[in-house]
């Protein structure tokens, strides 16, 4: 499954700007389709949200830093397969032995620092509110074994864009989805809804920068 820009953004707090500047810097690269359109992969998505977390605590200069160093310290998977850590000085990543192993002032060399609550609901560095991402809505859900990590409806596979369309006229309430998808009530209807607003309104905003 791949991400277009805007649910990108919405479920990592990056904003469409930012992805843009990433893409070109090579900062953060998308392995599904690095062109226009640029399409990111779930790994994508995790390695983003890391980075825009860490952002809250570090410089981006010292993030790209640490990046860079995976690779030289043996740490060669996507950067999603790993956790990160942080002191709000330096970063750290946990390797096999669950230490963690300093990326940016001692570069290898284990240290002590909090692990990154990447997943949790957070405000990013412009104050912006960032989903949770398990769990974007109350009766919404991230699961990466489950269409690829595309958000669904809370214990389905119903997609919550695949909802959000019947709403999107008007000729079709809430408590009517379920006429549709009988798995679906009408408060995850609201829900996929909200979320499908929230994610179009990112490439509005874009538009209109």
């Amino acid at each position: 499954m791949a991400f277009p820009a805007d649910l990108t953004s919405t479920l990592t707090g990056a904003s469409i700007y930012q992805l843009k500047r990433w893409r070109r810097t090579g900062l953060l690269v998308p392995e599904a389709q690095p062109f226009r359109p640029p399409l990111y992969s779930f790994r994508d998505l995790v390695a983003i949200r890391t980075v825009v977390w860490l952002r809250t605590e570090v410089s981006l200069q010292r993030i790209r830093k640490a990046l860079a160093n995976l690779p030289v310290l043996d740490f060669t998977e996507h950067p999603a397969a790993y956790e990160f850590a942080t002191d709000g000085k330096s970063i750290g990543v946990l390797d096999e032995n669950r230490q963690v192993v300093d990326l940016v002032e001692r570069p290898g060399q284990i240290q002590i620092f909090n692990l990154a609550e990447v997943f949790s609901e957070f405000e990013n560095k412009s104050g912006r509110r960032v989903v949770n991402f398990r769990k974007p809505r109350d009766h919404l859900e991230v699961h990466a074994g489950r269409l690829g990590g595309w958000p669904t409806v809370l214990h389905t596979r119903v997609p919550y864009d695949d909802v959000a369309k019947l709403l999107r006229t008007g000729d079709i309430r809430p408590e009517q989805v379920s006429r549709f998808y009988p798995s679906v009530t009408a408060e995850a209807a609201v829900d996929a809804y909200e979320f499908d607003r929230e994610v179009r309104s990112m490439t509005r905003r874009a538009r209109a920068a």
